[in-house]
């Protein structure tokens, strides 16, 4: 990562399920291996924890509130959550291509975090298409 570069923070949403074709000891393996990996992120500034996330959720919308998901499709399954912080999106994507949990099926997306209010005249990904 460019050292003199300002860090931007990033979302970080981790998605998907483990490879059928790995064992419990190759997963765990990955886990373990992972969490040292966002943990030594964590101390050199680079990331900031998040959390998993329970099976358990709402949906709240203008039509009410549902409790009785399923919420998203199996392949839209979201794990957990943390941050990172890096120069651009790119170098933050780099970062995040090394964690362990990769070659056992998990997958991330990234997304910057806005600092600007959302307002209704600025195009933002709330703006229906017209």
């Amino acid at each position: 990562m460019n050292a003199e570069a300002p860090l931007n923070d990033y979302l970080v949403i981790s998605r998907g399920h483990w490879d059928r074709d790995k064992s419990k000891e190759q997963i765990d393996a990955a886990i373990t291996d992972f969490y040292a990996w966002l943990y030594a992120h964590i101390d050199a500034g680079r990331m900031r924890a998040g959390s998993r996330l329970s099976t358990e959720g709402a949906s709240v919308s203008k039509a009410g509130v549902m409790t009785d998901g399923p919420f998203g499709e199996a392949k839209e399954v979201v794990g957990g959550y943390w941050f990172v912080s890096a120069p651009s999106l790119q170098e933050a994507a780099e970062l995040l291509s090394h964690s362990p949990t990769l070659l056992c099926g998990i997958h991330y997306e990234v997304r910057p975090l806005e600092s600007q209010r959302c307002t209704a005249s600025d195009l933002t990904n709330e703006t229906p298409p017209r």
